[in-house]
């Protein structure tokens, strides 16, 4: 889909008095704010139930932008961008000393990106028009704190509702899962949440395998808590040769399953629910969040999924449920 004149125009204008605009990225949907405006992220942050002192990502409409957001860039941190901006790459770096606390949760730190999403990208192109050359959106994903991030435009509204005053809507998101994180304000490039762009694809940048740091670092980053991605309903992952008979036992105790796997059901009539989500893993991370929230409204007592295979391609998907796992049914 894409939006009108009159919607690019009533987002602008919006971001510009201090609002909020829910915006499709080829990631998830964000919620985004000017983020050179401490009032206007700070309603992020009320808008989600998010922690004040957990930093957000800025998006900016290219790389030409970075230098007014960031100071001592490395040579490295520009090979990255000059390969992977527009897409799926947030880096942090040290920020400029203007750069609003409210964004950065008090770090000398600050992530930016630029997404690969026409919609993403001709806002913020508009919004710099608007406000100045290097204007930003400050955009975490547009769901309440610690829950399912959105890939579609109805998850906005469902996570949401009437506390975002416009989605623009781009139709589903491309990806499906968070931007890889790198954190470039140290010296050597480590990995701080993985994505779609993987150790592999970044080894071919650097000419060698990234360091990957993925909890309890320095700095803080988005979507690095232990409980996260969360469905309301609890979730267990199951490895597959014990599926069938943790199924069974479910089903002796009057408990009702959804499952998620990329395989068939084993046998007719069970569980409940049954999700069947490509057997690669960029396409498992692309249905994963959608399949999450229709089992959410499946009416069953457990979310079963069933368990990845190894190797550092499926390394972001499996960080994503093991931490939607911790999270599950905590609400």
């Amino acid at each position: 889909m894409t939006p009108s004149e009159a919607d690019y125009q009533r987002a602008v204008d919006l971001l510009l008095a201090g609002e909020l605009v829910a915006l499709p990225t080829e990631t998830v949907y964000g919620l985004g704010a000017d983020a050179a405006n401490p009032t206007a992220v700070a309603r992020i942050f009320a808008a989600k139930g998010r922690p004040a002192d957990h930093p957000l990502i800025v998006h900016l409409a290219g790389h030409d932008a970075v230098e007014a957001w960031a100071e001592q860039v490395p040579i490295i941190a520009w090979e990255l961008m000059e390969t992977f901006w527009p897409g799926p790459l947030t880096l942090i770096l040290k920020k400029q000393a203007w750069v609003p606390d409210a964004v950065t949760g008090g770090q000398d730190t600050v992530g930016l990106r630029v997404p690969g999403h026409p919609v993403a990208l001709e806002l913020l192109r508009r919004f710099a028009v608007a406000k100045g050359e290097h204007a930003g959106i400050a955009a975490p994903s547009a769901n309440r704190f610690g829950r399912i991030s959105p890939t579609t435009a109805a998850h906005v509204a469902e996570e949401l509702g009437e506390r975002v005053p416009l989605i623009l809507d781009g139709g589903p998101c491309a990806v499906g899962i968070e931007s890889t994180i790198i954190d470039c304000s140290r010296g050597e490039p480590v990995v701080l949440r993985p994505g779609h762009i993987s150790p592999l694809h970044l080894e071919a940048v650097l000419g060698r395998a990234p360091a990957i740091e993925t909890s309890h670092g320095a700095p803080r980053v988005s979507g690095s808590l232990e409980a996260h991605y969360a469905p309301i309903t609890p979730l267990r992952v199951v490895t597959g040769e014990r599926l069938l008979d943790f199924l069974n036992a479910q089903r002796h105790r009057g408990g009702t399953c959804g499952v998620i796997s990329p395989n068939q059901p084993p046998q007719a009539g069970m569980p409940h629910a049954w999700r069947m989500l490509p057997a690669d893993p960029v396409g498992y991370a692309h249905d994963l969040y959608a399949a999450l929230r229709d089992m959410d409204h499946a009416s069953v007592d457990l979310i079963v999924v069933e368990a990845l295979p190894g190797g550092a391609e499926w390394a972001a998907v499996a960080d994503r449920l093991r931490r939607a796992a911790a999270g599950a049914g905590q609400i």
